[in-house]
């Protein structure tokens, strides 16, 4: 091992160095008062809180979409209308039914109570009882006197359970998601009411964090709903301690109380969905504790670490000449030993660093040319159209012409063609190395400012040129004559004759496949005019840019679906915007007809196939076509085809709408309960029930208030709790059955719903048994 070279002596000097801010890390540490330790306690709490706020929320939405089914089904809806008796055994089952799969879900439901005032029943777990019979029944009809039609209440648990305790009350009190009957109409003489037992939410968030016991659930009466303490619940917040709550103003924030003699940390977060307030309470005492702590742990640390560092210097200074030594062998720099340690390494390195960086250099250049085949390319497909125009400045200016967009005011598309090289010294094959000599003379004859990149397409040479002269008289006799310079200068250094096309000219970059067409277009008059001319576009179509029919399709598809879902106002936006850009081209009164064909036959052809006669929205008349034909005004064409054809069409759906999205609901429920272990989407069920699947999306949305993704992911992630809970299948076959990709992405996605594993949940079900 060689003596220390200058190199490894500045390395150990540099690791002695870095010790330094390990020293001042342990100080600042050390100092941190416990107010920036509340800080980040608080922060913290509040990140907890708001996780806990998601979860909560999240079982309670599952409670209210799953009892807006139950609300909605045919069979409640039926039985709201009729005196239920011991003798509606049917009916009752149905309705227990519902019930039950309600309480299915693990959203720790320990009763649903229906309730129809007017026909005096009343339905829960135990049975079918008169309602005026019951011993809480004006408890429960002042449930009807709340303001809104859905509601979250605090009750007393014994106003559910009072038969002759035919089982015990687990918490005192419940809370209770009461929304009133029927859900349609005016008059509402019932509910339904979903009961949760206000001691179970701790259950419910148990899975988010181990210490609950500073976490405290308000609702916006101040009544307790969640408190370590079970006997608090339904009492007033102030018995727990907490008087003050006028600091309580903002959604989420921190404040500073006095509780039980003693100084906390409060942080509370209110919850928009059912107007209750998450608390966290953390003591001041046990900050300043632990901040005397942590600043003790990390002087250790830090002394640790300075030891740690000081150890790795040394063994550093001795390692770290070792790869410089192999470096310099490598770049053979260095022979001998005495040359080693004369020679200062870094002058060394240099001169090979600066070998590379020439290298770099050329490599720089090859990868230039690169970019300029990717920049042809892209000017290519400008010029032919198949580039967005959202895209196009972006790309142009990617490619170094944003100085062109943003000074070039007029603009026009050349196009070159070499007429012939019969009776010439040239053969067929070199074809392709005289367009690329024109396409080089091109370069050299106009300077970079004033054109794009001459590109060759199918035989010919295109290049845009632009000036920021608007006037365009002057710029045509400018490009004129750069054309004029052009098929000389080609003439004179290759002997050949070529005929040059010019566009009219353009204002907007996202004209070019325009331009290139008349470009085109142009130089297809050599038919006539004969070889080596140069063809002006406007002396060939009376100075009209080409014709550019591009019909909307993507309009039409929208307003075909907007029909079809009976979506009136949006019909008939949409039809006003389809026929404005049909009539923003510039056509004759005949050409026009053609698009206005095409959009009433189409929709025709959505009405066929909806099985629609045409006697339904046209009765006893003559022709459409004819019809439309005839008008000759722009908003005339419009109010005809609203008032002929589309809104009958809509009237016709909507129709058929109210007696087919309950019916087509429950079938898509139905193919999700039979196939949900199969890879199942919203088009296969479209394709099973004959309908469009955008369709489908937006009535089972307006039915069920969730999208098909998400009720399918329910109820695979409840069947796999089933499965975990009553059987040994293993997490591998689950995850399979339940379509995942691998067992991994089963177990993160059943982590991140429940907080902890499928292992871990079928053990935890596996102790409640037990016990």
């Amino acid at each position: 091992m060689p003596n220390l070279s200058f190199l490894s002596k500045m390395t150990m000097f540099g690791f002695l160095l870095s010790t330094l801010p390990v020293i001042f890390i342990g100080a600042f540490a050390f100092m941190t008062s416990s107010n920036e330790i509340q800080k980040n306690v608080n922060e913290g709490k509040m990140q907890l809180i708001t996780q806990i706020n998601s979860n909560v929320e999240q079982k309670l939405t599952t409670v209210n979409h799953t009892l807006n089914q139950v609300i909605n089904s045919t069979v409640l809806k039926k039985a709201m209308d009729m005196p239920l008796t011991v003798n509606d055994f049917m009916m009752y089952d149905d309705l227990r039914s519902e019930i039950r799969y309600m309480q299915s879900f693990d959203t720790k439901l320990e009763d649903v109570i229906l309730i129809n005032a007017r026909e005096n029943w009343m339905i829960k777990n135990s049975g079918l009882y008169r309602f005026d019979g019951y011993p809480f029944y004006d408890k429960l009809l002042n449930l009807m006197n709340t303001q809104e039609n859905s509601t979250w209440i605090l009750n007393p648990s014994k106003w559910f359970f009072t038969e002759e305790n035919a089982r015990s009350v687990t918490c005192d009190y419940s809370i209770s998601l009461v929304k009133k009957l029927p859900t349609t109409g005016l008059e509402k003489y019932g509910f339904a009411m979903a009961n949760i037992p206000a001691c179970s939410l701790q259950d419910l968030i148990q899975s988010d964090t181990k210490h609950l016991e500073d976490i405290l659930i308000m609702d916006e009466h101040n009544q307790i709903l969640m408190h370590p303490d079970a006997s608090l619940i339904g009492k007033p917040i102030a018995e727990a301690g907490l008087k003050d709550l006028s600091h309580i103003t903002a959604p989420t924030g921190q404040f500073t109380a006095d509780i039980n003699d003693k100084r906390y940390s409060v942080s509370y977060l209110h919850s928009n969905l059912n107007n209750w307030t998450y608390l966290s309470l953390t003591s001041i005492d046990s900050l300043t504790t632990e901040s005397r702590k942590i600043g003790v742990y990390t002087i250790y640390i830090c002394i640790l670490m300075l030891l740690l560092s000081m150890l790795l210097a040394w063994l550093g200074s001795r390692k770290m000449y070792s790869p410089i030594q192999l470096l310099l062998n490598q770049i053979g720099g260095l022979v001998t030993v005495n040359q080693k340690r004369k020679a200062n390494e870094f002058q060394m390195i240099s001169e090979h660093v600066h070998t590379l960086f020439q290298s770099k250099s050329q490599l720089e250049r090859e990868v230039h040319q690169h970019i300029g085949q990717v920049r042809t390319f892209f000017l290519i497909k400008a010029f032919q159209g198949h580039i967005k125009t959202s895209e196009l400045p972006d790309k142009l200016a990617q490619f170094g012409y944003t100085k062109h967009m943003d000074e070039w005011k007029t603009m026009s598309v050349i196009t070159l063609q070499i007429d012939s090289i019969d009776n010439t010294r040239y053969e067929k094959r070199d074809m392709e190395l005289l367009l690329f000599a024109a396409h080089n003379m091109i370069e050299e004859l106009i300077p970079s400012d004033q054109r794009l990149a001459p590109v060759i397409i199918d035989q010919t040479v295109v290049t845009l040129i632009g000036s920021p002269d608007s006037e365009a008289a002057a710029f045509r006799n400018k490009v004129y004559a750069l054309t004029e310079q052009m098929q000389q200068h080609i003439f004179s250094y290759l002997n050949l004759h070529v005929s040059i096309g010019m566009s009219l000219p353009i204002h907007a970059f996202s004209q070019m496949s325009i331009a290139y067409k008349e470009g085109l277009e142009a130089l297809k008059h050599r038919i006539k005019l004969g070889e080596g001319i140069i063809i002006q576009y406007e002396n060939i179509n009376s100075g009209k840019h080409f014709l550019n029919l591009n019909y909307p399709k993507p309009l039409e598809n929208e307003l075909m679906d907007a029909i079809k879902v009976a979506e009136k106002d949006k019909s008939k936006e949409l039809l006003r915007q389809l026929l404005q850009a049909v009539f923003a081209a510039p056509l004759s009164p005949q050409e026009y007809q053609i698009p206005l064909a095409r959009l009433l036959n189409n929709l025709l052809m959505v009405m066929q196939e909806s099985g629609i006669s045409l006697n339904q929205i046209h009765p006893n008349k003559g022709s459409l076509f004819e019809e439309l034909l005839n008008l000759h005004m722009t908003a005339e064409i419009e109010d005809w085809f609203w008032t002929e054809v589309i809104h009958p069409l809509i009237r016709i759906y909507r129709d058929r709408q109210d007696a087919q999205y309950h019916n087509i609901s429950e079938k898509i429920i139905d193919l999700v309960q039979k196939y949900y272990d199969t890879d199942l989407t919203l088009e296969d069920c479209a394709s099973r029930l004959h309908y469009n699947a955008n369709y489908l999306s937006s009535i089972f949305r307006k039915e069920t208030n969730c999208s098909f993704s998400d009720y399918l992911s329910a109820y695979r992630f409840n069947m796999a709790k089933k499965w975990l809970s009553e059987t040994d299948m293993p997490i591998k076959d689950i995850s399979s059955k339940l379509r995942y990709n691998n067992s991994q992405n089963f177990i993160r996605s059943f982590r991140k719903q429940e907080g902890i594993t499928p292992g871990q949940y079928r053990d935890k079900q596996k102790e409640g048994a037990a016990l």
